[in-house]
């Protein structure tokens, strides 16, 4: 039985090993350690957004949880 420990960057795209990557700063997927050391700090995605003035990282389509009532 052989165990598989990779990730696909979502910057790049490139197979890695997923305990040698970094978290997007924006939404938390998994960016290379390569694409990290090369000042990468956004998925694709994200800097897509970024770049286009948009806020929604597609993280969550979910409304926000109500406050408590009578707290």
């Amino acid at each position: 039985m052989s165990e598989r420990d990779s990730m696909a960057c979502r910057a790049c795209g490139r197979e890695e090993r997923a305990s040698e990557g970094y978290p997007c700063d924006s939404c938390g997927t998994f960016i290379c350690q390569i694409c990290a050391m090369r000042g990468v700090v956004l998925c694709a995605r994200c800097a897509a957004d970024a770049s286009s003035g948009g806020d929604d990282h597609g993280t969550d389509d979910r409304p926000a949880p109500a406050a408590p009532q009578g707290a």
